[in-house]
């Protein structure tokens, strides 16, 4: 089966073709800019593939109701141009194929579920941290969803004692995205992370917004596994300090193996690398 899948971020529509063993054959990326853009050269990458299904995980807040007149829609994100953008829509007038539709987090979460980092288990968190945080799950064989969809990367954190940067999310100010993503990290300290590498106290105080989050999402899902991926965790050296962090919030709380010895094999780094968005979007099809 030829299953087309799109991985949509804020920064860029990765496209590609598999199948349904979630092997990826082709693959391009396309920098997201406005939808009358960035749909166009969506639709001429999928024209001539012959796909007989399509996955979607995109960036949100979107739409996840079918029975909603909106289902399908990018709804109140901050990305400029792409607020109640009808994303499903607008590709079923290309491709008259099934459409599996999902967050890229949760898309990412049942990628990584299927054939990496969780592979064999029915329960695992996949946190991205960017140009945003988002976070998705799966509990029990399904992906969480309940009034829309968890919207993780938006919880309330403790700020650092040392922190004095307003926070930066348009909607609530120092939520853990207005925190510790990408674009706060670029505007607190004045550069790029990649050009942070060698300042110890930047990914100490990120260490510190991430581990709070991922300590409150372990005590309230209970995942078998988290998986930490996105731009910002490139830089390897948070791993570890993210699981000490954490291993510190919970103090012993949680009484299992894997928190108490074994968290360098709880908190990790994708199994699919950079595919896990897309693997996770034919998984979607599936």
């Amino acid at each position: 089966m030829i299953i087309g899948a799109i991985e949509a971020g804020g920064t860029k529509f990765v496209c590609g073709i598999g199948n349904e063993d979630g092997v990826i054959s082709e693959r391009v990326s396309i920098p997201t800019t406005t939808p009358e853009k960035t749909m166009t050269e969506v639709v001429a990458f999928f024209e001539d593939k012959g796909i007989e299904a399509l996955g979607i995980g995109s960036f949100g807040p979107v739409e996840l109701d079918q029975s909603s007149s909106t289902y399908g829609f990018i709804t109140s994100t901050p990305k400029p141009h792409w607020a109640q953008f009808d994303l499903v829509g607008e590709l079923k007038k290309h491709f008259d194929v099934p459409v599996g539709f999902d967050t890229d987090v949760n898309a990412a979460a049942l990628g990584e579920s299927l054939w990496g980092a969780a592979k064999g288990l029915d329960s695992c968190l996949y946190m991205t941290v960017g140009t945003g945080i988002g976070v998705g799950a799966l509990a029990e064989g399904k992906l969480v969803h309940g009034l829309t969809h968890p919207e993780m990367g938006h919880i309330m954190v403790r700020r650092h004692k040392d922190d004095t940067f307003a926070g930066r999310c348009p909607f609530h100010g120092d939520c853990l995205e207005g925190m510790a993503a990408g674009p706060a990290i670029q505007d607190r300290w004045g550069k790029k992370g990649h050009e942070l590498e060698g300042s110890p106290e930047v990914w100490e105080m990120e260490a510190h917004y991430l581990a709070q989050a991922i300590a409150n999402y372990v005590l309230i899902l209970s995942p078998k596994k988290v998986i930490v991926g996105g731009g910002v965790m490139k830089q390897k050296q948070l791993y570890p300090l993210v699981r000490e962090k954490v291993k510190e919030i919970l103090n012993g709380y949680v009484q299992h193996e894997q928190i108490l010895e074994r968290m360098d094999e709880y908190i990790v780094a994708p199994g699919l690398g950079d595919n896990a968005g897309l693997a996770g979007a034919i998984g979607l099809v599936r």
